[in-house]
């Protein structure tokens, strides 16, 4: 999943977005409401967790916008406010769901993964494609019946090959799902982790290149 995290609290931002990097999502940062709404132009993202309260453009108005311009982005609406009616203006303003602050770090992640599955066409949470088991919810792998240990970059990249079911997957699409905006587009990240992924998922090969093109299973 590719996540937008939008909360002016810096500490707390980067706190947010490493713990989802951690389960491998694809995470992009912003500090204030400027900065969410070019990111929100450039990029199709799954979910928007977003601070109601950021400068520069009001969350309000980055909910309200989103919702009315038909994205298939989900909001999480996070806020200091407690009150019911105030939770109500949220929703109602587009938000697909609130969490008050503080907030319990497991139910954040639970909330966002539960909005990403949303936005996403429909698939089964084990997926299975020459040999591999791809068990989704706990995001483990197998094949022919063998662990594979992954990482997590190992992991995303594999998921969307596997999402794919054989359909050719480029190099930029695997940068854009897998990745955050601060990747080097002109790096050989994509390569090194293909080529990982074929080395621990073993014989007889299952990723295979089309140069110029991209990879499949």
């Amino acid at each position: 999943m590719r996540i937008l995290v939008a909360e002016d609290e810096r500490m707390l931002a980067d706190l947010v977005a490493e713990g989802l990097r951690k389960q491998a999502m694809a995470v992009d940062v912003a500090y204030d409401g400027t900065a969410a709404s070019q990111r929100l132009a450039v990029h199709d993202y799954d979910v928007l967790v977003l601070d109601r309260d950021l400068p520069a453009v009001h969350g309000d108005v980055i909910c309200r916008d989103l919702a009315q311009s038909g994205a298939r982005t989900r909001i999480l609406m996070l806020t200091a406010a407690t009150s019911v009616p105030e939770r109500v203006a949220g929703l109602g303003l587009g938000a697909d769901d609130y969490l008050p602050k503080p907030f319990d770090y497991s139910e954040l992640v639970a909330r966002v993964q539960a909005l990403g599955r949303r936005s996403q066409a429909p698939v089964p949470p084990v997926l299975q494609r020459a040999g591999i088991v791809l068990d989704t919810p706990r995001r483990q792998a197998t094949r022919d019946g063998r662990h594979v240990p992954l990482s997590v970059k190992e992991y995303a990249v594999l998921e969307v090959l596997m999402r794919a079911n054989g359909a050719l997957v480029s190099a930029e699409t695997l940068l854009e799902l897998a990745w955050d905006e601060n990747v080097d587009p002109f790096t050989t990240v994509v390569r090194v982790i293909i080529s990982r992924l074929r080395s621990k998922l073993g014989d007889p090969p299952c990723i295979h290149t089309v140069p110029g093109v991209g990879y499949h299973l």
